[in-house]
């Protein structure tokens, strides 16, 4: 079973930048999709950004020019750059890891929270 643990999250003012990282325990060589998902208080879980193997990205449009997505297969960790934060990019967010046979793995989560 692939467990998936992130990092990064914290507290940061708006306008400011985390990078959080999401590392998996076994390799990523078989992984298809990678994506990043937040969820906020009292609202649905939202993709946020996805990569795939060939390394083609998709952004959500409220995250569009702020965050980049990467993977590092070599490491078996996919990462979000996250910068010119918002106060509405509080959330929690979860990593996602996707085979080709669309097996799921999902992190627990890291919050963010960005102050005003």
């Amino acid at each position: 079973q692939m467990q998936l643990v992130e990092s990064g999250g914290g507290l940061v003012q708006a306008g400011g930048s985390l990078r959080l990282s999401c590392a998996s325990s076994r390799s990523t060589f078989r992984i298809n999709a990678m994506g990043w998902y937040r969820q906020a208080p009292g609202k649905q879980r939202e993709l946020v950004a996805s990569i795939n193997r060939g390394y083609n990205t998709n952004y959500a449009d409220s995250v569009t020019g702020r965050f980049t997505i990467s993977r590092d297969d070599a490491k078996n960790t996919v990462y979000l750059q996250m910068n010119s934060l918002k106060p509405e990019d509080t959330a929690v967010y979860h990593c996602k890891m996707s085979n080709w046979d669309s097996t799921e793995y999902w992190g627990q989560g890291t919050q963010v929270t960005v102050s005003s």
